[in-house]
């Protein structure tokens, strides 16, 4: 973070270096998202709706708006805008690219823009393993974990999940693109010895796991039988879509944050509109990690996280930490042309 007796300068952070930085550091970046999480429920955080930039002539594509402030012994102030574009994996490329701001909270001045497409995956699967790991104490240890949807953030849950400690005796696969199951599959199968098995339906797959992660791009819900869940696994349900009403209202809903979940069409915002009311949300992670809410184990228990701009930020301020202590950082030269508040160009002066 920039010193704000200093000239204020712009740096930005590939996403080589961002990668170098997190590389190696899961369980550190986990205990920093569960920090980052108590910080939120305690009021520390400023975390506004997200804006969603929709385009009528693409409408699977989106572009979002996330602005934040973390508060505590390290403030921050910022915006990540990141973009979905399904149409992106025919083109052989992530469906999400993304970027991130940040600002000093003494001055205001951007002094970074950081590469945020793996910090908003790593984000994302930290907060996946915090939850599974706050979600399971009261419950059984989960001897099968099955993965739907395979793409980046498939991935990185399982490498975060992996970090935490959970160890499964077996994992499931399912996509809807064979070939894009098994090479994650082949994924799995390179990074341990565990046994990984394909699974032909997505119905399969949840009678079959213990723990059960979404991590589609489904807009809308193609879940929608709640005996598929007779069993009560933990949902880590990532992607948010996937899950018909009838399921959420089947189990133990949990929420990063009630009021920026239930908007966009989310699974629970549709459970929130079929019933006129929010009741059916038990409470947040927040209260999980604080012991005010436990999971119980002969329920199914839905962890549905919208995604929090403060958590981009926390670990975004981690990376730009780390990367100006060992000089990976990049400045741009001039980027603040004029930072005088007071000039006399020819002779006439003028204030700002």
């Amino acid at each position: 973070m920039n010193n704000p007796s200093e000239t204020p300068e712009f740096s930005v952070v590939t996403g080589a270096t961002v990668h170098h930085v997190l590389n190696g550091r899961r369980q550190e970046v986990c205990e920093l998202v569960e920090r980052t999480y108590l910080l939120h429920g305690e009021a520390n955080t400023v975390n506004p709706p997200s804006y969603f930039l929709r385009f009528p002539d693409r409408p699977t594509a989106r572009i979002i708006a996330l602005p934040a402030s973390v508060r505590g012994e390290r403030p921050v102030d910022g915006l990540k805008w990141i973009s979905s574009f399904p149409t992106n994996l025919d083109r052989g490329i992530p469906r999400a690219s993304a970027v991130l701001i940040l600002n000093d909270p003494v001055t205001g001045y951007p002094y970074a823009c950081l590469e945020s497409s793996i910090i908003s995956a790593v984000r994302t699967a930290a907060s996946a393993a915090v939850s599974a790991r706050a979600l399971g104490r009261d419950r059984p240890a989960p001897r099968r974990v099955g993965f739907i949807g395979t793409g980046l953030i498939a991935r990185y849950v399982h490498h975060y999940l992996a970090a935490l400690g959970l160890q499964p005796e077996e994992f499931g696969v399912h996509d809807l693109s064979s070939e894009y199951a098994e090479g994650f599959a082949g994924h799995l199968r390179e990074t341990g010895d565990t046994p990984v098995r394909v699974h032909d339906t997505a119905e399969d797959l949840i009678r079959s796991s213990d723990v059960a992660v979404f991590a589609t791009t489904a807009a809308t819900p193609h879940v929608t039988d709640p005996s598929w869940f007779a069993h009560h696994p933990l949902v880590l349900h990532v992607s948010l879509r996937d899950l018909g009403t009838d399921v959420i209202l089947d189990s133990v809903n949990v929420v990063d944050d009630i009021e920026h979940v239930l908007k966009a069409d989310t699974s629970v915002h549709l459970a929130e509109q079929r019933t006129g009311g929010r009741e059916f949300i038990d409470g947040t992670l927040y209260d999980v990690l604080t012991g005010k809410l436990g999971a119980p184990a002969d329920r199914t228990v839905v962890f549905s996280p919208f995604g929090l701009g403060v958590l981009d930020l926390a670990v975004g301020d981690f990376v730009h930490s780390r990367a100006r202590e060992t000089g990976a950082l990049t400045p741009v030269e001039g980027f603040f042309h004029d930072l005088e508040r007071h000039r006399s160009p020819a002779g006439q002066e003028g204030t700002r």
